[in-house]
């Protein structure tokens, strides 16, 4: 009787696949059949963002957690996959990380129960379910929020791995971060000052600009005024005309000329993000006068292991717990307004982190 029922129930058909039958049976809490998700069946503008109130709940399969997410983060990379300057299968639901509840745990799944407060990094955030994988889910520690972890989690990790791993900021070192204001620059700005760096950073805007100088940037250059027009000189004096040791570059097409200018000889380039678009292809013999050393790394490279995964979520809550970095939220919007956040991140309106409440 049980298993005809289940045939015909999509929410027994859930429960019957994850009661792991008489082995530390974990039950799941009641889950709809259907959620609010926002669909791309198609690359484009935000147009293509449809938002959609009877999307099916995914199943958890082994080895993955169905969340219920409370907020979802919506980062720049998003709008690649949506414009297809990244390429990915559709139809998809575009986000990589949220924090929520586990609503269900898939067999073969081991070190989370129902109820726990989790977050994670994988796709189809933009959701209200998730299923995800154990082994890029990690538990939220007591006293930190939701939204200071989506408010940092996939940004903070990336600009942890950056700073220690692709090039190793050490004490004394002149950073040049572009986009400081941005949401991963806001949390790069803060840790690089715990590292002992001195960070020029770039921002567009008066007050953009400002809220760098609050989170202890030793020089900010407003690329929108007339002065900063020339932010390769200003660069430049600021280091006693010797340039920085290394450039942070998630600008791309518009920044990238001008960062080569700026990185001193055996200087090191990260470019890590395209938000005016990709860097173009660049002869080799272009770095030969200044010896300098280029790097387009992502995180994932980064956190592949549990081990690795585990020891950048530990580093970055240790930081959010003791009140050394601090989060900024731009706002928090209805899933239904998601188009209007590609719109705000694409047209540089954003000031920390846009979030998503589904």
């Amino acid at each position: 009787m049980f298993r005809s029922l289940a045939r015909s129930s999509p929410r027994l058909t859930i429960l019957r696949n994850h009661l792991n039958f008489g082995k530390n049976p974990r039950y799941i809490m009641s889950v709809p059949t259907t959620m609010k998700a926002v669909v791309v069946e198609q690359t484009g503008g935000p147009e293509v963002l449809q938002f959609r109130t009877s999307h099916p709940v995914p199943t958890p399969q082994a080895g993955q957690l169905l969340v219920r997410n409370n907020i979802s983060g919506v980062n720049y990379i998003d709008t690649y996959f949506r414009t297809g300057l990244y390429a990915s299968p559709k139809p998809e639901i575009l986000g990589r990380e949220g924090a929520g509840t586990v609503a269900a745990v898939g067999p073969e799944t081991t070190g989370f129960n129902v109820g726990d407060r989790v977050a994670w990094l994988a796709t189809n955030g933009y959701a209200e379910f998730t299923a995800v994988p154990a082994v890029k889910t990690v538990k939220i520690p007591e006293g930190i929020s939701d939204e200071d972890v989506m408010a940092s989690f996939l940004s903070g990790l990336t600009v942890l791995a950056f700073a220690k791993e692709t090039y190793p900021v050490q004490k004394g070192d002149w950073v040049l971060l572009h986009a400081a204001a941005g949401g991963a620059g806001f949390l790069m700005t803060q840790i690089l000052k715990t590292m002992g760096a001195k960070v020029i950073g770039t921002a567009g805007g008066a007050e953009k600009c400002a809220l760098v100088k609050s989170l202890g940037a030793d020089v900010v250059i407003d690329y929108r005024s007339e002065e900063g027009k020339d932010w390769v000189k200003l660069v430049k004096d600021a280091t006693g005309g010797r340039g920085v040791d290394i450039v942070y570059d998630s600008v791309g097409k518009d920044t990238w000329e001008g960062s080569l200018e700026a990185v001193k000889r055996k200087g090191t380039i990260v470019w890590f993000g395209n938000a005016s678009g990709p860097v173009p292809p660049i002869p080799l013999p272009k770095l030969s006068p200044k010896c300098v050393k280029i790097a387009r790394p992502t995180l994932f490279g980064y956190i592949e292991t549990r081990e690795e995964f585990e020891y950048y979520t530990n580093e970055l809550f240790s930081l959010l717990k003791s009140g050394q970095l601090k989060t900024k939220i731009h706002k928090v919007y209805p899933l239904e307004d998601i188009a209007q956040v590609h719109k705000d991140l694409e047209g540089r309106k954003t000031m920390g982190k846009p979030l998503l409440k589904p």
